[in-house]
C-alpha cells in the first residue's frame, strides 16, 4: 500500500529556499576566495607555527612525513581532509577550534 505524502507547508518551503541560499552563498564564498577554507586553516596553523618557533623540518619530524609534504599541506592548495588537519594538529599537541557564522547574503534572505 502506497502512503500519500503530505505537501509541506509554507515555513518549510521558505526554510528549505533560505538552506539552499546558504549553501549557494557559501560555494560561491568558497569559489570566489583563493584556498577558501583551506587557506584559512594552514593560515591559522602557520601562525602558530610561527609563534611557537616550529619549524616545517619540526613539523615534517613530528609527522612522520617528509618537509615536502609539510610545504604541500601548508601550500594552502592542497585539497585537506580532516585526517590531515588531525594529523598536523595532533603533531603540534593543540587542537582546532571553529564556530558557524552566517554570511550578510544570508542576513537579507532571512529579513535582517
Amino acid at each position: 500500500m502506497l502512503s500519500q505524502r503530505r505537501r509541506p507547508d509554507e515555513s518549510e518551503l521558505a526554510m528549505a529556499l533560505r538552506r539552499q541560499a546558504d549553501r549557494s552563498a557559501l560555494e560561491e564564498r568558497l569559489s570566489a576566495e583563493p584556498g577558501g577554507l583551506a587557506q584559512e586553516i594552514t593560515d591559522e596553523i602557520t601562525w602558530y607555527m610561527r609563534q611557537h618557533k616550529i619549524s616545517r623540518a619540526d613539523l615534517a619530524a613530528l609527522m612522520g612525513v617528509s618537509p615536502g609534504r609539510v610545504s604541500q599541506i601548508l601550500s594552502g592548495d592542497e585539497n585537506l581532509t580532516l585526517r590531515t588537519v588531525s594529523a598536523v594538529l595532533d603533531a603540534l599537541g593543540t587542537r582546532f577550534e571553529f564556530s558557524l557564522n552566517g554570511f550578510e547574503a544570508s542576513a537579507d534572505i532571512h529579513g535582517g
